[in-house]
């Protein structure tokens, strides 16, 4: 699946990934290839996720995340 974290001044990331795990209003949550459609506020905190044989996080102060058909889209800030 195709992970894209968008802060307001750059593309933090994008590229291909196994798995997402995020910060969200309910606690952590993780996403997974072929994962239903959602919307999500998220909370400060770390996202993680796995891009081939490595895991890689980032700190947020908090965004939104969609999940739809394969693309999981993180506004952070």
């Amino acid at each position: 699946m195709t992970l894209k974290i968008i802060s307001a001044e750059k593309i933090v990331y994008e590229g291909e990934v196994e798995m997402v795990t995020l910060p969200g209003e309910k606690g952590l949550f993780t996403v997974l290839p072929h994962h239903a459609s959602l919307i999500s506020t998220l909370l400060p905190g770390k996202i993680s996720y796995r891009a081939g044989d490595e895991l890689h996080s980032n700190q947020i102060g908090g965004g939104i995340v969609s999940v739809d058909r394969d693309v999981v889209s993180v506004c952070v800030y």
